[in-house]
């Protein structure tokens, strides 16, 4: 299958996937929908970032009928997985009006409760809860067609094996039954042979990857200044001629308005361009009438161009593959060719994973500040001044400033008429970035309020791994802790605490739910 509209999809949930920015199915997916659209039972062994969501949701909502009754029930381990995979559902179900429940441990059963009252059609769940639904007799899975198992074997780690059979009890004989897993230990087989009838397998073999030689490096950012930092990074590494990889065409759209209201060359190539307009931009970009082609992964298939300097992935990639797919664009014929990803707090295990599977190092560099912007765009301009006087030629250019310099300092002239040229590019500007205010940290430290504690299991050693993990930060950057029983004092130093309270306001540790906040400063008794 190259694209979505080979499986013959409803309008509605065709122009869901539209909106979504999809262009082409993944591999998990052009295998899975045919199948759970047969109905028949399926096991999918595939990692996290492979499209497995939509591999399964997609079809379960093309196959959801208006009756407000539970049609499709999918476990998962963790509440945050339940939400995650929830959002993916509200979204393919948007103008199918498909209703979705997440119902996990944490949240108010009592809302939970008067959501399914209204009903739905998709529920979204760890077992833990969903059983106690079940004991309770507010859920009733009796019209279930679909059951599907998300990350099997960790829930089987997590101990859910008997919660899970108890549930699989309650649904119909003949429902259709999908199972996921990273790896197939021999309780998921045991589980798999028990409940799925001559399930068909699909497996994502990712196999070897061979990272081509290029200079490969990453700049940490803020999702809220990613904009900012990609336009310091492009105006700092000179680029010539360089690729932006997004990921959705909305994307590309995007972040194309935005370049080109900041004075780049730019345009961008996806998907909905016809054959006459994709050849269009092509033709820019080969004759160097623009210097950044921003791209979806699919549109920028067989693009063949020997002067690439730069590849910048604004979007990480969602797997390996496409990492070295995209990369490959820059280096060829023997140039020298750089590869640059932009890395948000949370995106940092996902670069991890794909350093990883394609055995490649990436150096990490600072986003240049505002100052080393304009340093480097005011030695462009000097050098560029310099050369106009020595080709000569200003005679015109005299007798125009000629009165002007009678009643003028001639240095103030120069000022004024390099201002007008660089259009005020070079005036001093000052870096927006999260202001903690005083958190009564140590001086040069951010104090931050975590709202776990000793009752969580939470020790030191914890919240250290945990902060070097999720935000890729040095366990040095870690001041002083103060655990107490149901909260948390942490000092991180102040270049590193805006990723850290990205990384971190809503993730686990130890399985409990974070929640992170500047702390406020301490009020002194006399």
């Amino acid at each position: 299958m190259t694209s979505f509209e080979d499986f013959s999809l409803s309008r509605r949930v065709q122009q869901s996937i539209d909106e979504m920015g999809f262009e082409e199915p993944s591999p998990i997916q052009a295998a899975c929908i045919p199948i759970v659209l047969s109905g028949s039972d399926a096991i999918g062994q595939a990692q996290t970032g492979t499209g497995k969501t939509a591999a399964f949701g997609i079809p379960i909502v093309e196959r959801a009928t208006p009756d407000k009754h539970v049609q499709a029930l999918v476990l998962t381990p963790t509440r945050e997985l339940a939400i995650q995979v929830a959002g993916e559902f509200r979204k393919i179900g948007k103008y199918k009006r498909v209703r979705t429940l997440p119902i996990y441990g944490g949240q108010s059963i009592g809302h939970q409760i008067r959501a399914l009252q209204q009903g739905v059609q998709v529920v979204i769940g760890t077992p833990g809860r969903v059983l106690d639904h079940l004991r309770r007799g507010t859920l009733k899975l009796s019209h279930v067609k679909t059951v599907v198992l998300d990350e099997a074997d960790e829930m089987l780690d997590m101990g859910f094996i008997e919660d899970i059979e108890s549930i699989l009890k309650e649904t119909p004989d003949e429902r259709q039954t999908l199972l996921f897993s990273a790896t197939f230990p021999s309780e998921v087989k045991r589980l798999s042979g028990r409940y799925m009838k001559s399930p068909q397998h699909v497996t994502v073999n990712r196999g070897e990857m061979t990272v081509p030689l290029i200079d490969q490096v990453y700049y940490k950012v803020l999702e809220r200044s990613k904009l900012d930092s990609l336009c310091r990074v492009v105006d700092s590494e000179e680029v010539q001629l360089g690729i932006i990889f997004c990921r959705t065409k909305r994307g590309v759209d995007e972040l194309v308005e935005a370049l080109l209201a900041r004075g780049y060359l730019g345009d961008g190539l996806h998907g909905d361009l016809s054959q006459a307009q994709r050849d269009r931009v092509m033709k820019k970009f080969r004759d160097n009438d623009i210097e950044l082609l921003v791209a979806t992964d699919v549109a920028a298939r067989g693009i063949d161009v020997e002067n690439v300097t730069h590849v910048i992935n604004y979007d990480i990639p969602q797997d390996p593959e496409s990492y070295v797919h995209r990369i490959g664009r820059t280096g060829r014929a023997g140039k020298r060719g750089l590869a640059i990803t932009l890395v948000t707090p949370r995106e940092f295990k996902l670069l991890k994973q794909i350093e990883r599977e394609t055995h490649a190092k990436m150096m990490v560099r600072e986003v240049p500040s505002l100052e080393d912007v304009a340093e480097r765009q005011a030695e462009g301009w000097r050098n560029r001044i310099v050369e106009a006087i020595q080709s000569g030629g200003l005679g015109h250019y005299r007798a125009i400033l000629g009165n002007i310099i009678d009643d003028h300092d001639p240095i103030d002239v120069a000022c004024a008429a390099l201002k007008l040229a660089s259009a005020g590019e070079l005036e001093n500007q000052s870096d927006v970035d999260y202001d903690f205010g005083d958190t009564g940290a140590t001086p040069g430290m951010v104090r931050f309020f975590v709202n776990v504690g000793r009752s969580a299991r939470i020790s030191p050693a914890d919240l250290v791994r945990t902060i070097s993990e999720e935000a890729g930060v040095p366990g040095q950057s870690v001041g002083k802790i103060d655990i107490f029983d149901r909260f948390t004092f942490v000092e991180i130093e102040q270049e590193s605490a805006p990723f850290v309270y990205e990384a971190l306001r809503q993730s686990r540790i130890n399985g409990a739910r974070v929640n992170m906040e500047p702390a406020k400063p301490r009020t002194r008794t006399r």
